[in-house]
């Protein structure tokens, strides 16, 4: 039987087993042999990391034809305005291209645990909170767009990859769960491959 792990990454550990400069990895936080990250997320961004022992799925989550959703929490400098929110619900051009369209809206962020060590406060500039899913995964693609539209992200938490989501889980911890019924959700995305 194939295994399933939801691991919430704290801010600065690397989404890999090992590393040769001694930083945190996910060798600190999960330990469980053969499992590996189904995808990637920044060192420098924390939350939802799916990793399995299954090819199969690992190929499905990655696979940039699935156009698997993944929501992010993010934290920007500034407040954007609707037609900031609209630019990124429509596409980005970056350097690489037009990013495909996204579901962006503000969001509260009452219930998202403290960062160690906190973001850098600004007095004279406010920050806020937008929720973004998207369905591709460029290089840093998120701080990319916010950046593109006047509003550099302080933090960065990923909340959901497909069908899994962070839940009750804080930093550092996580969870097996049941794969097969979502298994066959991701598959379908891919054509049934």
């Amino acid at each position: 039987m194939s295994r399933l792990i939801l691991l919430n990454k704290p801010y600065l550990v690397l989404c890999q087993f090992t590393d040769a400069s001694g930083r945190a990895s996910l060798a600190d936080y999960v330990p469980v042999p053969g499992v590996y990250a189904a995808g990637r997320l920044d060192y420098d961004s924390e939350g939802l990391v799916v990793l399995t022992d299954s090819g199969d799925l690992h190929r499905a989550i990655a696979d940039p034809r699935a156009k698997l959703p993944k929501t992010y929490w993010v934290q920007v400098e500034g407040i954007p305005t609707a037609a900031g929110l609209h630019c990124l619900a429509t596409g980005v051009d970056l350097s690489d291209g037009r990013t495909r369209p996204a579901r962006a809206s503000p969001m509260d962020a009452r219930d998202i645990w403290p960062r160690v060590p906190p973001i850098r406060e600004r007095r004279a500039i406010p920050t806020s909170w937008l929720c973004l899913t998207l369905t591709e995964g460029r290089n840093r693609q998120v701080r990319r767009m916010t950046a593109a539209v006047g509003h550099p992200t302080l933090r960065l938490v990923r909340e959901a990859v497909g069908p899994w989501r962070l839940g009750e889980l804080r930093p550092g911890e996580w969870r097996e769960v049941e794969w097969s019924q979502a298994w066959h959700g991701v598959r379908s995305r891919c054509g049934g491959r």
